[in-house]
């Protein structure tokens, strides 16, 4: 599997399920799958001319350090979909907090949809905690935030030919194949996606501090670009 930057598509995204798995429950803290408090962070920053970019999505990686028979799971959980020609993982969702899991045979496990860092571990080890009621000696191993994704509202039109053409060792700006312009800025790593509007995406920060300081050190830039 490839962890990149980007944040991943997925198949079967439309199905819907609710969280009932059919087996009943074995112990959880002896194999460390107790749930945490939920408490999500607060921003730590007040941002740049009172914006703060709000966090969309946050991927993050399990090892639940056993194998898994896909089918068996699939088959007792009402909120768990299998398609093995289509995709080699079961697909997984719960409503509170609001994600999908990816789970692989190999143990491994991708969660997305979260809106914080909190709210993806909890889901995680809601989804570890199913996979243990339905037989499995599943583990809570090697939790790990790959990417979060953040997006904010400058409120003024910019001009990405004149951004693009200034700082085109970092840019990329073609509208015929794709309307925003694509940033890649070194440091903090995250790659953003301007637009003309004055919407900006964030993303491939593996903390949220990432996404508030690729802001801070974006503003200003756009503000030289600021459409009269």
């Amino acid at each position: 599997m490839n962890f990149g930057q980007s944040t991943p598509s997925y198949p079967a995204q439309s199905a819907r399920a609710t969280l009932q798995p059919a087996l009943p429950a074995v112990g959880l803290q002896s194999q460390g799958l107790s749930l945490p408090t939920r408490n999500p962070a607060a921003p730590e920053t007040h941002g740049i001319a009172g914006i703060v970019p709000t966090l969309q999505n946050i991927v993050a990686t399990v090892n639940l350090d056993c194998r898994l028979d896909l089918k068996t799971i699939a088959l007792h959980a009402r909120n768990a979909e299998y398609n093995p020609k289509r995709f080699a993982a079961v697909i997984m969702r719960i409503r509170e907090p609001k994600t999908t899991a990816l789970i692989f045979a190999s143990g491994k496990m991708v969660v997305t949809g979260a809106k914080s860092e909190d709210d993806s571990k909890l889901a995680a080890r809601k989804y570890a905690r199913i996979v243990q009621k339905l037989g499995f000696p599943a583990k809570f191993t090697d939790f790990k935030i790959q990417n979060i994704v953040g997006s904010c509202d400058v409120k003024f039109p910019i001009r990405l030919e004149g951004l693009n053409s200034s700082h085109d060792k970092f840019s990329s700006y073609e509208p015929e194949l794709f309307p925003g312009l694509i940033y890649r800025m070194q440091t903090p790593k995250v790659v953003l996606l301007i637009f003309v509007s004055g919407k900006i995406v964030l993303t491939g920060a593996k903390v949220r501090t990432q996404i508030y300081e690729a802001f801070e050190n974006i503003y200003p830039v756009l503000s030289q670009f600021r459409k009269l």
